[in-house]
């Protein structure tokens, strides 16, 4: 099997290269990022690419030829890069290399980073939706990952190969850059008692695992993977031994603020999460893909483990997550 991995500079990338390179029946590697891995790497030809060089980028994918694309190249507002750059490094490197496995020959399918933001958090909303429920995103990270699943959809049909939506609930590990998890790693967290509902979560490794399993899998459609069980933001800040901060209203705005000195950004989807929740049907992802994510309550438990929280002034520049 021949995988070109986009997004590969991240941690999520360069952990899902790493279990490829593992692979005997993996072949040959190819990655694209506009910024370079984060770990070892032994046999992947690495290719640093900015997200809107669109010209290299279709000549390397049409070069390497591969039988399956994992594109990872998706940029969460406030990870690395600030809304505005992450909005449109997502939709410049989907255009740039989905268009592109248009015309390779030997393509079989793509597989495609998404999330469980694309369901909405909107009045009415299924709370626990599963992979039948309509796409209705209501932030901008929701509407960026639709249109990334738009333009796999429509490479897929030009090229008649099946596409994998792997729909992540929001994920958090020890290096990996999660504005939700540097925010809940504050000393005081704003929270609302009085509207907040469960959100679930998604390790990283548990990430990459799905990652692999859907590029062998070959599944046609949406998957969700999502870790068991949910929290509160309130119950997460006392796991963590936080202070929790009961704001509400148009003291948000404030909390918002202050939240962006300490470091610690809180970009409209993770609010939404925050506030209104964010949970999903994950048996479907679970029985096709054959991984089981680690429960939410252990992702967050582990995350007040970590010894140091990831601090990060968001620049213009940054990897995928």
């Amino acid at each position: 099997m021949r995988v070109l991995v986009t997004g590969m500079g991240g941690e999520l990338g360069t952990r899902v290269v790493n279990l490829f390179e593992q692979d005997p029946n993996v072949t040959a590697i190819c990655g694209l990022d506009g910024w370079p891995p984060r770990r070892r790497i032994h046999r992947v030809a690495f290719h640093r690419v900015d997200p809107a060089d669109r010209r290299k980028a279709v000549t390397i994918v049409r070069d390497f030829d591969p039988e399956v694309i994992v594109h990872l190249g998706v940029y969460e507002p406030n990870a690395r890069l600030d809304p505005t750059r992450a909005r449109l490094s997502t939709a410049a490197s989907a255009v740039s290399v989905l268009g592109a496995a248009t015309s390779c020959p030997s393509l079989k399918a793509i597989v495609v980073r998404s999330g469980i933001e694309v369901y909405g958090r909107r009045r009415g909303a299924p709370t626990r939706p599963d992979v039948t429920a309509a796409v209705d995103p209501t932030s901008p990270f929701g509407e960026s990952l639709a249109q990334v699943e738009q333009v796999a959809r429509d490479a897929g049909q030009a090229a008649g190969v099946p596409v994998t939506y792997v729909r992540c609930a929001p994920i958090l590990g020890p290096n990996f850059p999660s504005p939700v998890g540097r925010y809940l790693r504050l000393p005081v967290v704003a929270v609302n008692p009085f509207a907040e509902l469960p959100f679930a979560v998604l390790h990283q490794e548990d990430a990459a695992a799905a990652f692999v399993a859907a590029a062998k899998v070959r599944h046609d459609g949406p998957l969700n993977v999502v870790g068991p069980g949910a929290v509160t933001a309130s119950q997460a800040v006392r796991i963590g031994g936080r202070i929790p901060l009961p704001v509400m209203g148009p003291a948000w705005w404030f909390a918002a603020r202050a939240s962006e000195l300490l470091s610690a950004p809180l970009p409209a989807h993770v609010g939404e999460l925050i506030v209104r929740g964010g949970v999903a049907d994950g048996e479907t992802g679970r029985a096709v893909l054959g991984v089981e994510p680690r429960s939410t309550r252990e992702v967050i438990e582990a995350l007040y483990r970590w010894e140091s929280v990831q601090i990060v002034n968001v620049t213009h520049r940054g990897a995928a997550a």
